[in-house]
């Protein structure tokens, strides 16, 4: 019997616009966790979805299952690795934008 269990994950780039204020404050949040955006992102999603008592009541209805998607994403390549792919810092523009490296979310 093995001593570890090693649970694949899979991601999925997603792409979001975000205020310039609230990609601010993510980035802030994520550096008093000691974590990234992406960790932020996907942890306060997976936390709302599942407080949400008439989000869950949805889910459970036919329309969610006909929902048409609104999220751009980008599925990694199968030959796509995190050693492959290193993220990069954040950036702002001249005029104060956020560069879209540093609000992609991923989901599992």
């Amino acid at each position: 019997m093995p001593l570890l269990e090693v649970t694949r994950t899979r991601h999925i780039n997603a792409y979001i616009r975000l205020l310039d204020t609230t990609a601010t404050q993510l980035d802030q949040y994520a550096a008093f966790l000691h974590a990234t955006a992406d960790e932020v992102i996907e942890q306060a999603l997976a936390y709302i979805f599942s407080k949400d008592r008439d989000f869950q009541e949805f889910l459970k209805s036919s329309e969610a299952q006909t929902v048409t998607p609104t999220l751009r994403t980008r599925k990694p390549s199968p030959n796509d690795s995190p050693e492959q792919s290193p993220r990069k810092p954040a950036s702002r523009a001249a005029n104060g934008s956020t560069s879209v490296d540093s609000v992609a979310g991923t989901r599992s």
